[in-house]
């Protein structure tokens, strides 16, 4: 016969994976990168277009009202740059170190590892709002290297 404290270290193993994977960041792409597109690291400054929803508990999203895309609300398109690890929510910087330069994805961050118990914006007002305890999720496009793209305009 199986002992209770195996049946009670089963469960609790089981409770232990299905928290630790409600903290994940997960990134779901929508445009796979060019073939022997790089990836992105903490050594450079990348370009991107983003857009910024709140995920609700029933799956659906709320437009928090940050976008960098005029198709998805902002006044222009206007890129938005980034080096992962500096001045980030942890969640943005280990999800973008998942994709590769050019790729398209969705970027779901947990509260814990994006801005956790704090509001930012102003409900209600002009510009974007994030509530306290807020899933995030970006739909996020990695243009590639700033000094790659700068270099492209000249």
């Amino acid at each position: 016969m199986i002992s209770a404290s195996f049946y009670l270290s089963a469960i609790l193993l089981i409770v232990f994976i299905a928290l630790s994977c409600a903290n994940d960041v997960t990134v779901n792409v929508i445009k796979a990168a060019e073939s022997g597109a790089a990836p992105v690291t903490r050594d450079h400054r990348y370009s991107s277009h983003v857009t910024l929803y709140i995920k609700n508990a029933d799956g659906s999203k709320t437009p928090s009202g940050w976008s960098t895309r005029k198709s998805d609300g902002a006044p222009a398109d206007q890129p938005f740059a980034f080096q992962p690890g500096v001045g980030l929510i942890e969640g943005w910087t280990e999800g973008v170190l998942k994709m590769k330069e050019g790729e398209r994805s969705w970027l779901t961050v947990p509260s814990e590892k994006g801005y956790g118990a704090q509001s930012m914006g102003s409900p209600g007002g002009s510009g974007f709002y994030i509530p306290a305890n807020s899933n995030l999720l970006f739909d996020i496009e990695i243009l590639g290297k700033e000094s790659d793209l700068y270099k492209q305009d000249l």
